[in-house]
């Protein structure tokens, strides 16, 4: 793709949450991707995918896109976890970039086995770690990196729901061998926004449990980690949580910043909003978080979430051979978090 305008002709592999929601009207939205392959095994996925993108040819096995490899670019796998490593690979060895949802594989030695597959075969290969592009982490990051809340001392981040009964599919009965869980599903994006504010983690706490019955694996899981630059952070992720606290807690030496509420884009993609509607990634003032201290805070505006910007990323990089959007070295640094937070748990 090196030095060439014409649209990037991109498959998707999974047509359930992550390729219908996540993927599909990003692509859609950007002119320098064209979608041109959806599969999906699923006959009602393969009918939704068929009338929402009429332009895409829509094939129910990934052999049937490797045999036709020459006619696409980039191949992004939204499919369940524990597929992500072999079709990576054999993505990788049909000659494609690859788009990778999170968790990226299983093991940190699966991941840098893929890594190391694409600079042998010269290809590219990245990690959908969207989060990064959340409007309230946007905006924590800002503060963060400008010092308005001084050094900070403790990192307060929740991913939670009430989902006491088990919903049927592949993530209930996904085991953490599969990179099944709550740990590798959410933790997956607390640990790199960890790291992505704090840098490398010298000790891992956590606590794993699986608390609703015929769970494939955790459902209520904590991890602590302290970081080399002495920041400490607290990460929460539950699908068992009948009151939710606080989405983002930030303690610095001068201030604290606090917000409550996920993200909006992915209610709105589900609502059937898409990309380029006005207004989209944008959060409501009734919903900014507070920066200040006890005695005296007020109102921030929330920074626009921009899913987006990873593929208007990965474009500049497959034209020009530049930096990725996400390191995949980064993936690794995050399931090593998790195989050690496992490991705690266990002991």
């Amino acid at each position: 793709m090196a030095g060439s305008n014409s649209p990037i002709r991109t498959a998707i592999i999974g047509f359930g949450t992550s390729g219908r929601i996540f993927h599909a009207p990003f692509l859609a939205a950007d002119s320098d991707f064209s979608l041109d392959i959806i599969v999906t095994a699923d006959e009602t996925r393969l009918v939704a995918a068929s009338e929402e993108y009429p332009n895409a040819r829509v094939l129910s096995t990934p052999e049937e896109l490797w045999a036709d490899s020459e006619s696409i670019d980039l191949v992004v796998i939204g499919s369940p976890s524990g597929t992500h490593a072999a079709l990576a690979s054999a993505a990788l060895e049909a000659g494609l970039d690859v788009v990778v949802d999170k968790p990226f594989v299983a093991t940190a030695r699966e991941a840098e086995a893929l890594i190391a597959q694409a600079e042998h075969l010269g290809r590219r290969i990245t990690v959908f770690q969207n989060r990064r592009w959340d409007g309230d982490f946007r905006t924590v990051r800002a503060l963060v990196d400008d010092g308005a809340l001084g050094d900070i001392r403790r990192f307060e981040s929740r991913f939670e729901w009430w989902q006491p009964e088990l919903r049927a599919g592949w993530k209930a009965e996904a085991t953490a061998a599969e990179a099944g869980g709550i740990l590798y599903d959410l933790g997956a994006h607390l640990i790199d926004q960890a790291l992505q504010l704090f840098g490398p983690v010298s000790h891992v706490h956590a606590e794993v449990f699986t608390r609703r019955a015929g769970a494939g694996a955790d459902d209520d899981s904590f991890v602590a980690l302290q970081h080399e630059s002495g920041a400490i952070s607290h990460l929460w992720m539950s699908a068992v949580a009948p009151m939710f606290g606080p989405r983002f807690r930030v303690l610095g030496s001068r201030a604290a910043y606090t917000s409550w509420g996920l993200d909006g884009q992915e209610p709105a993609l589900i609502a059937g909003a898409r990309p380029r509607d006005p207004g989209f990634g944008e959060t409501p003032e009734a919903r900014w978080g507070t920066v200040g201290t006890d005695a005296e805070q007020h109102p921030l505006p929330t920074q626009r979430g921009d899913y987006g910007a990873f593929y208007r990323q990965l474009a500049v990089a497959l034209r020009t051979d530049g930096p990725l959007p996400v390191d995949p070295r980064d993936a690794v640094a995050a399931l090593q978090i998790i195989e050690q937070a496992h490991a705690s748990a266990a002991r």
